[in-house]
């Protein structure tokens, strides 16, 4: 997921980031680096504090703008930390989060529901997110997962082994699917 982020924040960011002239183009690079790394720890942050239904939300096709709570507390992330780090106004930092954030993760989330983008696997997502242990996403997936029908070889569990039959075509887009169902969205 790691390699995913990176290439859409430098594809959203050279039009965010290096066409913008609030931020010296010594530090448009940096800024980029920020960017998915503000992302990336805050959607590990949510999953820590179990956030999960925000974050189910989020990833079944929930709405990517600024109405959604995970977009608004990713874009005052970014924000806080590109005024405190870079010294950017709160117009200008704010602006650019609010602007970039949504169109990253849209496409994300587009291409983890998309079953014909194999290079974006929803086990990697939910490794990635979870810290790759056995916390977090994965457990609620696992812990309530049976009672909403994920358990897709049914052996009685519902863990990465259900996620990969479910990749395989059984569930159509796993992320939106896998999580949907666990959420009730």
């Amino acid at each position: 997921m790691l390699e995913q982020l990176t290439e859409l924040v430098k594809q959203y960011g050279s039009e965010a980031i290096i066409n913008n002239q609030d931020i010296p183009n010594e530090h448009n690079e940096a800024v980029m680096e920020e960017t998915g790394n503000s992302i990336l720890n805050g959607l590990k942050g949510m999953a820590a504090n179990g956030n999960f239904s925000e974050l189910a939300g989020l990833f079944s096709g929930g709405k990517v703008d600024s109405s959604n709570p995970v977009v608004r507390q990713l874009t005052e992330q970014l924000s806080g930390n590109l005024g405190q780090k870079f010294g950017l106004s709160s117009e200008a930092s704010s602006g650019l989060a609010g602007n970039i954030i949504p169109k990253i993760l849209g496409s994300l989330i587009g291409k983890a529901n998309d079953p014909n983008q194999p290079s974006l696997d929803i086990s990697d997502i939910i490794k990635t997110i979870g810290g790759g242990n056995s916390g977090g996403l994965m457990d609620a997936v696992s812990k309530y997962g049976g009672q909403f029908g994920l358990d897709q070889n049914n052996d009685g569990k519902v863990d990465m082994k259900d996620a990969a039959a479910a990749m395989s075509g059984k569930g159509g887009g796993l992320l939106g699917g896998l999580l949907g169902k666990l959420f009730g969205k």
